[in-house]
């Protein structure tokens, strides 16, 4: 079965988390799994929106894929050992590990960045930078089994690069078109491709 947790932190940002939960979760079946992964019962976003903790931490060191969700505290985060020592078994030999905005900040922090260039926001880009990571000026890269974007309406591409990764690429169109706006379906699923495609294996599915 299966599993996309998100990680969501006190002070997530609401588009990078539940739009990527609502594009994927487009897959409608039995074993498809997709959880918000809290550090703690509950968390409220930077605009007072609380959610309920569907996985925990260390499920999600052991998902099959995992976006790093963005968020107004995501350098508080990154100093917190007891967040940072369970994100530790976080592993891109055997997982999909993706990152949103500052989620990328996280990832630089947890060292799976080196010697890979990323994706992230423009307020977050001068950290990821300090942290010794380069930091490019797209919406969307990917290196093997790790993947960044930067800009909360690139949060989309995330969940489709993971989707086709899993279950593959007619799967992730399906979930494209569902959510494009109507009227622009094949320009926004166009664009969306070619953002994505480069950066997909020759076949897909590759890890289940």
């Amino acid at each position: 079965m299966p599993h996309i947790a998100i990680l969501t932190f006190e002070g997530y940002n609401e588009l990078d988390s539940l739009i990527a939960l609502g594009v994927l979760n487009r897959i409608k079946t039995d074993d498809w799994r997709v959880t918000i992964a809290t550090p703690s019962p509950k968390v409220t976003s930077m605009n007072g929106v609380v959610i309920e903790q569907m996985s925990t931490l260390e499920e999600a060191c052991a998902a099959d894929a995992v976006i790093v969700g963005s968020g107004i505290a995501t350098r508080e985060v990154v100093e917190d050992p007891a967040i940072m020592d369970v994100l530790r078994r976080l592993d891109p030999s055997r997982q999909l590990i993706a990152a949103q905005c500052s989620g990328a900040l996280v990832l630089a922090k947890l060292g799976l960045l080196n010697d890979i260039p990323a994706c992230t926001d423009l307020i977050t880009k001068p950290w990821v930078v300090a942290a010794g990571v380069e930091v490019l000026n797209q919406p969307f890269y990917a290196t093997d089994n790790i993947a960044t974007a930067g800009g909360c309406l690139a949060s989309h591409y995330l969940a489709a690069w993971i989707i086709a990764r899993l279950e593959g690429k007619e799967a992730a169109d399906g979930a494209l078109h569902y959510v494009a706006p109507v009227g622009e379906k094949e320009e926004y699923m166009e664009r969306a491709w070619r953002n994505i495609t480069p950066y997909l294996p020759a076949a897909t599915p590759a890890l289940v």
